[in-house]
């Protein structure tokens, strides 16, 4: 049982079959033949099951307990920036107010590598980093706490071009040297650097101070591009992701990571990026497995269209999740990222209104979780397909 109650973003890759294993879009041009990659089985949990975690000095952080306040059953959504520090947030809380919805997800850094605040002292106020998107972030989270919003802190780990264009020693480079990008060509930090993982820390505790309750790591893994060099890739992000805990911890307050869906059970998929579902299940508070049905292409989990498919792909991505992390002691809580965008970039896409919506919820429940968020990178959020507020 975990010992938490309740269960990134994904850049617009497809997710593809490969035989009956789901394998990440983009590494579809980059992995090995089709026979090499896993069968269709069960997870094998030999394959994926936890290392000792690993990092730039190899040394397991002291444990630090978790805060005794436990986080409320999430129903919550996504708000960038740009959007918390403008009057449509205003909105955004009566649609809290107004329906089932308890959580926001706030953007504190985006994967350009922008803070949405401006810090005052330490690396990130060394390079610029800050923008004025919010002018009072203590201000804001206490506004939210104050109606019962429960405050999510949204950093985006090692996809960061102002750190890499700073310091171009922490970029990660290929085996021939040349600096690696993906998706839009921003450029990433090397995840096994300490100075990096310090970074990162400074930002979360950044968060802390302002007030959130818990923060979230996105992009906490390494990019789907050939070449890299051979490492330890899970046992790095597995070590940064309990490296940043305790430090949160001392803080009292939670963290969560973002996951590709993919690797709940391809072994390829979890090696490339260096995401083991199990491992990051026993470093992080909860996890968030990514598992919008758009990104899933035909076939995948025997559905022609998984987009036109809601509940069904929902459902089959959490059933393989609960098979994945069945019989770890105290695993985290998962909290799945359910899809409130249309992909009209999806060949045979539906609309996705309240009814698509509506079906993924239910599709959480009926897998045994309770937790779920709402992704939408445009902030367009409505109450269709949300029960109202308790008393309305």
């Amino acid at each position: 049982m975990s010992r938490y109650r309740g269960g990134g973003r994904l850049p617009f890759l497809p997710i593809v079959a490969a035989g009956a294993a789901l394998t990440i879009g983009l590494l579809v041009l980059l992995l090995p033949r089709e026979e090499e990659r896993l069968p269709n089985r069960e997870p094998d949990l030999s394959v994926l099951a936890p290392a000792a975690s690993s990092g730039p000095d190899a040394s397991q952080p002291e444990r630090v307990p978790p805060p005794e306040q436990q986080p409320p059953q999430v129903r919550g959504f996504y708000v960038s920036g740009p959007m918390a520090g403008s009057n449509h947030m205003e909105d955004l809380i009566a649609l809290v107010e107004g329906t089932e919805l308890n959580t926001m997800v706030i953007d504190v850094k985006n994967d350009e590598g922008r803070l949405s605040f401006i810090p005052e002292g330490g690396l990130a106020a060394q390079l610029e980093a800050g923008t004025r998107y919010v002018e009072d972030l203590p201000g804001l989270v206490a506004s939210l706490k104050e109606k019962n919003i429960y405050t999510i802190a949204r950093i985006v780990a090692f996809k960061d071009p102002v750190l890499a264009q700073a310091r171009p020693d922490l970029v990660l480079c290929k085996g021939d040297g040349t600096p690696v990008s993906e998706g839009g060509g921003l450029a990433w930090v090397d995840p096994a650097s300490r100075e990096v993982w310090d970074y990162l820390l400074e930002i979360a505790q950044d968060a802390a101070r302002a007030g959130f309750d818990e923060v979230q790591l996105d992009y906490v893994r390494y990019p789907a591009v050939p070449g890299l060099p051979e490492e330890d890739r899970q046992g790095y992000i597995t070590g940064f992701l309990e490296y940043i805990r305790e430090g949160l911890h001392q803080k009292d307050v939670w963290l969560s990571a973002d996951v590709f869906g993919t690797v709940i059970d391809s072994a390829l998929d979890a090696r490339q990026i260096g995401q083991s579902y199990p491992a990051m299940a026993q470093a992080a508070d909860f996890i968030c497995p990514m598992i919008y049905p758009s990104h899933y292409a035909a076939g995948a989990y025997g559905l022609d269209v998984p987009d036109q498919a809601p509940y069904e792909t929902v459902r089959a991505a959490l059933d393989r999740s609960r098979k994945a992390l069945d019989g770890l002691e105290e695993p985290a809580g998962v909290r799945a990222w359910l899809q409130g965008f249309t992909a009209t970039w999806v060949r045979g896409h539906i609309p996705y209104g309240g009814e698509e919506l509506r079906a993924q919820i239910q599709a959480v429940y009926d897998a045994g979780y309770t937790d779920w968020i709402i992704w939408n990178a445009n902030n367009t959020y409505s109450a269709d397909g949300l029960l109202p507020a308790e008393g309305d």
